[in-house]
């Protein structure tokens, strides 16, 4: 579990962006044998193999193959996105001696935790080479270049009663002293381009810090994207090694809809599982199994009443099984039947998740693939706290143990 847990956690270092996570499972899955399809291309699958396919660079599916002619695919659903500050399309802007890049939230960022943090920049950049072609490069930094300072408290005594952000005016990093920068030339000549000429980037702030384990006992785990990147890395590992057929659907722009051509509220896995199963695409989705991964919220000790008291998860106390009567998330007794029969076989302990009566709930990529698909579907996700903030928390047994689900439930 220790090495399961490492492994994971230099996945999610080595991917600040969606297009850095699918380059280091594109790279995974390849030294496993898994051989790279072309959306464009015509598919000639051959048994006992097993293949990927990645739309935009920022969403994947990886899948073995052929399905089991009984009971389908396990297909595993993630997302490669999380909330951050994106850089804006002219970012540069100047104020009290400094130069300043401005940034947009991504998602549902929580932004108090992003002040004073030693940030960098990392994403997609596309521009013209010295001979006039158009070209694509991901770009990282790794190196703090930005920060966003807070007030002094001097100046803003109520800083610890009650204090909004403003997300246009305080939230905007600060890079540099004096009255000139060139962005376009300072990008490019950190791209290794810099006789090029930009033509649209897309770069998303960091922190610089990288996981660790923490805790007098090391029972936990801290990081920046644990949402959904955890998932996505326990999937990865699940389908390299399961012994029954797996299909792991990592998908980008969950955190904002997921109403996207990579999204889930796309076409990639429908299409996909199409050109897979051909006119047996509907009876193949009636055998399959769809499990949505993606962080579910733990009992916080300092806030337990901003929780259901009898469906609160704790962490390292097992794999929490998300349900909502509302069809926020997908889970049916079915499938939940299915997965907590599974698991107690194996001995791994699973937990139930609600949000409290009076409180909105969030979603998954779940409901939105059951209704594409008409595939059964269960949502399930880590105990995490700090969800959405630039460090997050969960414990070192989790993961691990739905990584041992996944193995097993396509026998279930």
């Amino acid at each position: 579990m220790r090495e399961f847990n490492e492994e994971m956690i230099n996945f999610i270092d080595a991917s600040p962006t969606p297009f850095h996570a699918v380059g280091e499972m594109a790279k995974a899955l390849e030294a496993k044998g898994f051989v790279r399809l072309d959306e464009c291309e015509p598919w000639k699958l051959e048994n006992e193999k097993g293949y990927y396919v990645t739309r935009n660079d920022s969403s994947i599916i990886a899948f073995t193959y052929p399905p089991c002619p009984d009971k389908g695919y396990t297909i595993v659903g993630a997302h490669t996105d999380s909330p951050h500050l994106r850089l804006k399309p002219n970012p540069v802007t100047k104020s009290a001696g400094t130069i300043r890049l401005g940034v947009e939230p991504y998602g549902g960022v929580l932004l108090n935790p992003w002040f004073d943090r030693d940030l960098s920049l990392a994403g997609r950049i596309v521009y013209l080479n010295g001979a006039g072609e158009r070209c694509e490069k991901l770009i990282d930094l790794k190196r703090p270049i930005a920060v966003v300072s807070s007030l002094a408290i001097h100046l803003d005594r109520e800083a610890n009663s009650s204090h909004s952000i403003n997300a246009q005016t305080d939230i905007v990093p600060l890079i540099a002293c004096g009255e000139e920068f060139d962005f376009e030339s300072w990008i490019l000549e950190a791209l290794g381009e810099s006789g090029g000429k930009l033509l649209a980037h897309e770069l998303s702030f960091y922190d610089v810090q990288k996981g660790s384990f923490l805790g007098i006992n090391e029972e936990f785990i801290t990081s920046a994207r644990l949402d959904n990147l955890l998932s996505c890395y326990v999937g990865l590992k699940a389908v390299m090694e399961s012994k029954t057929p797996m299909m792991i659907a990592c998908m980008d722009h969950e955190e904002v809809g997921s109403d996207s051509h990579v999204g889930a509220g796309g076409t990639f896995l429908e299409e996909t599982l199409r050109r897979i199963a051909g006119e047996n695409f509907g009876s193949l989705m009636r055998r399959s199994l769809m499990v949505s991964c993606d962080n579910a919220h733990a009992l916080h000790p300092n806030f337990p009443t901003k929780y259901e008291s009898e469906h609160a998860p704790l962490l390292n106390r097992g794999v929490a099984i998300k349900i909502n009567s509302n069809q926020r998330y997908a889970t049916s007794a079915r499938t939940q039947g299915r997965f907590v029969q599974c698991a107690q076989t194996i001995g791994v302990a699973t937990q139930t998740f609600i949000t409290r009566s009076d409180t909105g709930c969030g979603s998954t990529i779940g409901p939105i693939t059951a209704t594409r698909l008409g595939v059964e579907t269960i949502d399930v996700g880590v105990p995490t706290l700090a969800m959405h903030s630039i460090r997050e928390l969960s414990g070192t047994e989790d993961a691990y143990g739905l990584y041992r689900i996944l193995l097993k439930i396509g026998e279930f």
